[in-house]
């Protein structure tokens, strides 16, 4: 059962936080981050990543970055940009995106539950990408960024969380993407240990974002713990800090893929063999194109959309390869396009539906050949593989909107 505390959080101070509040740390390239805290010396963004501090030649791994992220946290505090609520609370955390909202409960979830799966994860992760946000939190003493969970709904959370929602709000706010956020604290002790014993009653939560944050946080947590040898009870760094959504208010967009040449095949070539496995129909546009149900994918080539369907596909009770996008690395990727393993292929590329089938034309007038647009992995189907143990294909899933990094920081000391 799902062990989610309460925490003393350090948080922006009202008159401060639409300034603070920042988009993930990853969501940017080196240049970007430079750009973005430049227009805004106080984005979190400059916490996030450090190296923005620093001349542009600074290698953004050395141990003066990380130094520097958690100097800004304490300068930050004495000035008042961060205030911190000396007792443990929940926070309710409200997004809205083109008249959608989601709403989850900010909490921190158990290592232990970590490692003992009733957190399931859907992905693998990479050591070396892990390295960067250990350090970071390790140094700072402190989880800056939140996972991205969700569980299957509950009735007595979601009744409370229309309660917290009737009260006045902490912060109310619209970002420079557009994007509503709106937070309410949960401060009172009888409706903590409320919230805390209806979260144990929850067999499972799921990472839907933030797999690499969440092991360098339970890495850390086990670190400190090991250095402190207490019991994870007594340990702020065996709770890391998530953000737990209901299944029926998150949606899974698009996660697209395109290629840079066509595996030596001409075009025609290339249609050809496709048309052995798949129906292949020529469209007007794009939104032609868009996959409505499973089985279904566009194809971007030489300037002309086409509707794919796979023809004769039955489930096979697999929820990896039953997933439209092992489909398309089973019968396209993979035996066409000689595409072996998409983890490390460099001849292809993901992108994120937020940016639109525009974007994959773009690519394609720029430097890539063909692009497949996805239908959407479903949370049925995210669910189905974390509780069978396995493991998506890269770039399976992607979440809209972003939780903002920021709002709340955990401090391990």
């Amino acid at each position: 059962m799902a062990d989610v505390s309460p925490f003393p959080c350090l948080r922006p101070a009202k008159e401060t936080v639409s300034r603070v509040a920042a988009l993930p740390y990853d969501v940017y390239n080196r240049k970007e981050a430079r750009e973005v805290v430049k227009e805004e010396p106080i984005s979190f963004l400059a916490i996030d990543r450090p190296e923005t501090q620093f001349p542009p030649e600074t290698d953004m791994y050395s141990q003066p970055v990380y130094d520097k992220a958690a100097e800004m946290i304490r300068d930050w505090t004495e000035k008042g940009i961060f205030l911190r609520d000396e007792t443990p609370c929940y926070y309710v955390y409200e997004e809205t995106m083109e008249g959608r909202s989601q709403t989850g409960i900010v909490g921190c979830s158990s290592v232990d539950d970590y490692l003992t799966g009733v957190i399931c994860r859907h992905e693998n992760t990479r050591e070396e990408k892990e390295q960067d946000r250990i350090r970071h939190i390790d140094t700072c003493g402190a989880q800056t960024g939140p996972i991205f969970l969700a569980y299957r709904g509950s009735d007595g959370i979601r009744k409370l969380v229309e309660k917290v929602k009737d009260g006045p709000c902490l912060y109310d706010f619209v970002t420079k993407e557009g994007i509503g956020q709106r937070v309410w604290r949960i401060s009172d002790p009888e409706e903590c240990r409320s919230l805390q014993e209806l979260f144990a009653a929850v067999p499972k939560t799921y990472i839907a974002d933030g797999h690499h944050r969440a092991a360098s946080a339970v890495k850390v947590g086990l670190k400190r713990r090991g250095e402190a040898a207490a019991s994870s009870g007594e340990n702020p760094a065996s709770y890391f800090l998530s953000v737990l959504f209901p299944e029926e208010e998150l949606r899974i967009m698009d996660y697209n893929r395109v290629v840079k040449d066509l595996a030596g095949l001409s075009s025609d070539e290339f249609l050809a063999k496709l048309q052995e496995g798949w129906s292949l129909t020529p469209v007007s546009g794009s939104e032609e194109a868009r996959p409505t149900k499973k089985c279904q994918v566009g194809l971007y080539l030489d300037g002309q959309w086409y509707r794919m369907e796979k023809k004769d596909w039955a489930p096979s009770g697999d929820p990896v390869r039953d997933l439209d996008v092992s489909l398309l690395q089973e019968t396209v990727l993979q035996p066409i396009l000689q595409i072996e393993d998409p983890r490390t292929d460099k001849r292809i590329d993901f992108i994120g539906g937020i940016r639109g089938l525009s974007e994959l034309e773009r690519r394609c007038g720029e430097d890539m050949k063909a692009a497949f647009a996805m239908y959407p992995t479903s949370m049925k189907e995210l669910f189905a593989v974390a509780d069978a143990g396995l493991l998506m294909p890269p770039k399976s899933t992607w979440f809209e909107p972003k939780l903002l990094s920021g709002l709340f920081i955990h401090e391990i000391g």
